[in-house]
């Protein structure tokens, strides 16, 4: 009970409570005092009255009326001049006296805690003004231990409705905060162990329906963390699928791309010229894909292996995408530029970069093919005192949007139907392994512009 948020609120609304009706007390007790003793000074001022009308009393009667008004000396002025009305032997020197006329607040708050604390027996002399303006001033003697016994009796009867009223309130608060806090947070928390124990489920997902707006808010976020942690693990599922499942064909593809090696070492042998010329593309692809498959096609497997760097001339790779992607265009009319510097030498994995310009390229040539419009594909590049820079530019339609939104994360960033996205997102895990950048830096009408930056500085570790 003491641990839950409900029981602590109750707990210290009690105590709250109880500190507002201490200091309401202090006050209280002070305006009973000043209260009681002003009633004093009307009882006696009635018995005065009373004497007043008819001087012939007898002292018996006289003692009746300084009983009922509770006072020992009534002394009243009236037109200037001071006149003991009734009096009855005093027992003790008269230990302080009070004039209620002009007391402040801050006197009248001492006195009562003076009194209130003071368990002695006084006689005190109290001054004040008559009722009705019967006159200019009363004044009479009492004894303080009737005014004192009031006071407890008031304080107590203060003190126990105090105790009502604060647990009463912590009662209506406990019960309002079951209600408003107490249980949308429980219904949170069962939310959040139902989703753990099938966060791919999304039927488990959170449905905000707080009325507290702070809680909403809450319940939203969670709602939009459990989808977007159920999307991920759905991702991260297919991707262990496709890992298995590409590990599993890569091994036969292996097999038989490793016969179709042993057959284009023959073919190299042919007198034939066109045969002669195609051969040396056709042997250099099938050992791409060999080496393709021995690695698992790296996507598939948890993390890409580490480029293997070497100096390399960047024609010799541009050479060999931009003909194997001549062979693909067919009948298409897709045409190919290549604008790199003669003898330009840049630093990177030879199999990677070809990955990287293959995949790129072979995009831009399904674009343009897909727009049936003529287009051309170039490839740039240029070097400057920190990196290289290789562009590869297309006049094809532009990538829509929901490519752009995604580019480079796989399986969400195909720019075409039927289309994994695994390229891009590829092509730029390979480059960052390089300690490189893969940037799109134009799409439109215009067509599309990627930049892929290789710096000159060593890789860490290397």
């Amino acid at each position: 009970m003491l641990n839950t948020l409900s029981g602590r609120f109750l707990i210290l609304t009690v105590i709250f409570v109880m500190l507002a009706e201490v200091m309401i007390f202090v006050p209280s007790i002070a305006r009973f005092r000043e209260d009681f003793l002003l009633s004093r000074l009307e009882r006696a001022q009635i018995a005065s009255l009373a004497l007043l009308a008819d001087d012939m009393i007898d002292a018996e009667l006289e003692a009746e009326l300084l009983r009922n008004a509770e006072v020992m000396n009534v002394v009243l002025r009236r037109d200037e001049m001071r006149q003991l009305i009734l009096s009855s032997p005093i027992p003790a020197p008269i230990h302080v006296t009070f004039d209620m006329r002009d007391a402040t607040a801050a006197e009248l708050i001492r006195d009562a805690m003076v009194r209130l604390f003071d368990n002695e027996d006084r006689i005190i002399r109290v001054i004040g003004s008559p009722v009705r303006e019967a006159g200019l001033l009363i004044e009479v003697t009492m004894h303080t231990d009737g005014l004192r016994a009031a006071m407890i009796d008031y304080g107590l009867r203060i003190l126990v409705l105090s105790a009502v009223i604060s647990v009463f309130t912590a009662v209506l608060l406990f019960m309002a905060v079951r209600v408003l806090l107490v249980r949308p947070i429980k219904g949170v928390v069962r939310s959040m162990k139902t989703y753990a124990h099938a966060p791919e489920d999304a039927r488990s997902v959170i449905k905000p329906s707080a009325g507290v707006r702070e809680l909403r808010e809450a319940e939203e976020a969670l709602a939009a963390l459990q989808t977007e942690l159920t999307h991920s693990l759905k991702q991260k599922e297919r991707l262990a699928q496709l890992g298995g499942a590409v590990a599993k064909v890569s091994h036969d593809l292996r097999n038989i791309l490793t016969s179709a090696q042993l057959f284009t070492d023959r073919i190299e042998m042919s007198e034939d010229p066109t045969v002669k010329r195609m051969a040396p593309k056709l042997v250099n692809s099938i050992s791409r894909a060999v080496n393709l498959c021995e690695t698992t096609l790296a996507f598939g497997k948890a993390e890409e292996p580490a480029p293997k760097l070497t100096h390399l001339v960047l024609m010799d790779v541009v050479e060999d995408v931009v003909a194997s992607e001549r062979l693909a265009v067919g009948d298409s009319d897709v045409s190919f530029a290549e604008d790199i510097p003669a003898g330009l030498m840049l630093r990177a994995d030879p199999e990677q970069l070809y990955r990287v310009l293959f995949n790129l390229v072979r995009n831009a040539r399904q674009a343009i093919v897909a727009n049936g419009k003529p287009g051309e594909i170039s490839i740039s590049a240029h070097e400057e005192d920190e990196a290289w820079f290789i562009r590869v530019h297309d006049t094809g339609p532009g990538l829509p949007p929901k490519a752009r939104e995604h580019l480079f994360t796989p399986f969400q960033g195909g720019a075409r139907k039927g289309g994994a996205g695994l390229g891009l997102a590829i092509s730029a895990e390979l480059i960052r392994g390089h300690g490189g950048t893969l940037m799109l830096t134009e799409t439109g009408p215009g067509g599309t512009r990627f930049e892929i930056c290789l710096p000159k500085g060593e890789l860490a570790g290397m």
